[in-house]
C-alpha cells in the first residue's frame, strides 16, 4: 500500500489497498499483506486499514525504507498517469509463519504485477500463491501494468499462479502478446474466427482463458462496461452512465465487488452488473476510496 501524491495533496491508495478497502466496505473479511516505513504516512496507512475494519497484523514495518508513494497526474478525461517512486517499504515484504497461517484460512488472494518488482516481495507473493493454490483458494490476478515494472515473463508467471484474471482493455494487447496470442493472427486460428473488433476481443479473451488454464477472465472497458469469459461463454455488461470526476481506483472497486460476488455464489450476470455499478459510483467522486457509504449511489453497497 502507498500514498497517491496528487497536485492537491496525498491520498491513501495503491491497487491492493484500494481493493481491500472496497472489499471491506462491502462486508468482506480482509487481511492486508504489505509493508510501511517507520514514518507518519505508514502509521496513518495502518490506521486507515483498521478504520475499515481490516486485519493489519500482516502489515510489516521496515526500518530503512519509506512508506510507498506515487505521483499522480490526471488528463482532461480524468484518466491517471503514475510515477512510482523506487525503494519503498513494500519492496521488502518477507515470509512469516503468521502469513502462512492466514493464507491457510483464506478463501481468496488478490495480487498484481507491481508488487513483484523486487526479488524479496516477489518471492513472498509467489510462495503465498503456491500455498493458496494447494489449499484450493481463489487466486485473482489484477495485472495493473505499470511501466517499467513488468515484462512478458512476469506477466506469464503471474497468470500461471492465478485462476482468475482481471485486466483492462488497455492492457489486453500486452497481456495477449506476452502469452503468445496475436491479434493479427487470431482470425487464422481454429475456433478464433471473428468479423468485428468486438468479437475479436472476445476471441482473444477466450484464447487467454483456454491457453492459460484460467477459470474466468474479466476485462473492464471504461465507460463501455465489462466482459466476462467463463466456461459458459461471454457476458457483455454495458457501462453505467456517470459524470466522471476521476477514474483512480475504479478498477480496484470493480474487482472487489466482482470477487465478493463470486465468493457469495451470486450469478455471473448480477456480479458483473454490480461491479460496473460500483466502479461507476467511484468515478463520480474524487479519490480511489471515496466517501460513498452514506451519500453515494445505493448500488454501491447493494
Amino acid at each position: 500500500m502507498l500514498w497517491d501524491l496528487f497536485p492537491e495533496g496525498a491520498r491513501f491508495g495503491g491497487a491492493p489497498a484500494n481493493f481491500a478497502c472496497h472489499a471491506a466496505i462491502r462486508g468482506g473479511e480482509v487481511s492486508m499483506l504489505s509493508a510501511v516505513g517507520h514514518d507518519a504516512r505508514g502509521e496513518q496507512a495502518v490506521r486507515i486499514l483498521q478504520g475499515f475494519g481490516m486485519d493489519s497484523a500482516l502489515v510489516q514495518r521496515i526500518a530503512d525504507a519509506p512508506t510507498g508513494s506515487v505521483s499522480v497526474t490526471l488528463d482532461a478525461a480524468g484518466k491517471p498517469s503514475f510515477a512510482i517512486h523506487a525503494g519503498s517499504a513494500w519492496d521488502h515484504m518477507a515470509w512469516s509463519p503468521e502469513l502462512e497461517a492466514r493464507i491457510m484460512a483464506t478463501n481468496a488472494i488478490y495480487f498484481g504485477t507491481l508488487g513483484q518488482r523486487s526479488e524479496v516481495s516477489r518471492a513472498t507473493i509467489r510462495r503465498a500463491l503456491r500455498l493458496a493454490k494447494a489449499h484450493g483458494s481463489m487466486r485473482v490476478l489484477d495485472v495493473n501494468l505499470r511501466r517499467p515494472f513488468y515484462d512478458a515473463p512476469l506477466i506469464r508467471a503471474s497468470i500461471a499462479l492465478a485462476n482468475i484474471l482481471k485486466l483492462s482493455d488497455d492492457e489486453l494487447p500486452e497481456v495477449a502478446d506476452a502469452c503468445g496470442i496475436s491479434w493479427e493472427a487470431e482470425s487464422e486460428q481454429p475456433g478464433l474466427h471473428y468479423r468485428s473488433t468486438e468479437t475479436a476481443t472476445e476471441a482473444t479473451l477466450k484464447a487467454l482463458r483456454g491457453r492459460c488454464g484460467l477459470d474466468l477472465v474479466v476485462m473492464t472497458r471504461g465507460a463501455k462496461g465489462a466482459l466476462l469469459v467463463s466456461a459458459d461463454g461471454v457476458i457483455d455488461q454495458p457501462g453505467i452512465p456517470t459524470t466522471v470526476v476521476d477514474t483512480v481506483g475504479a478498477g480496484d472497486s470493480f474487482t472487489a465487488a466482482f470477487i465478493l460476488g463470486l465468493l457469495r455464489g451470486e450469478p455471473h450476470q448480477d456480479i458483473l452488473r454490480k461491479a460496473c455499478e460500483t466502479a461507476s459510483a467511484v468515478c463520480a467522486q474524487s479519490g480511489a476510496v471515496p466517501t460513498l457509504i452514506e451519500s453515494g449511489p445505493s448500488a454501491y453497497l447493494s
